[in-house]
């Protein structure tokens, strides 16, 4: 099993989904991390230029990441951890989160900031996905 951690710097979950550089991707077996490994992730700011999903999300009356270029967006922040079963946040908007379900990948969105005991509460069974941090 594979979890992905989305972080800013390898040492901490990162709060925002979307701004973060990079994922921290935990291969699990028999129930202990075997290996760690950090993968580039595609983020907001790679597509200066683009049509900005908040503009078109307040403009157009759309929820956050849910605007009509918000899509192809999150499929290219999500190429990175396709092999991967969860991934773990502390933060984003809902439109990253339903993509995140929709490529058969368990969002888990948390007050926890340490990326190894965030899998560890997880492969315990005790990982709360706090919903109420969605934007």
């Amino acid at each position: 099993m594979k979890i992905a951690v989305v972080t800013d710097n390898g040492q901490t979950i990162s709060a925002h989904f979307g701004r973060a550089p990079y994922y921290l991707v935990f291969t699990v077996e028999n129930g202990a991390i075997s290996r760690r490994e950090l993968r580039e992730k595609a983020g907001h700011h790679q597509f200066a230029g683009e049509h900005h999903e908040h503009g078109d999300c307040h403009e157009h009356g759309h929820e956050h990441g849910t605007g009509p270029h918000a899509a192809d967006k999150h499929a290219r922040m999500i190429e990175a951890i396709t092999d991967c079963q969860v991934m773990i946040v502390r933060g984003m908007g809902r439109g990253a989160y339903t993509a995140m379900q929709q490529a058969s990948i368990t969002p888990f969105v948390t007050d926890i900031a340490d990326p190894e005991a965030a899998v560890r509460a997880y492969l315990a069974g005790k990982l709360v996905d706090l919903t109420d941090r969605l934007h």
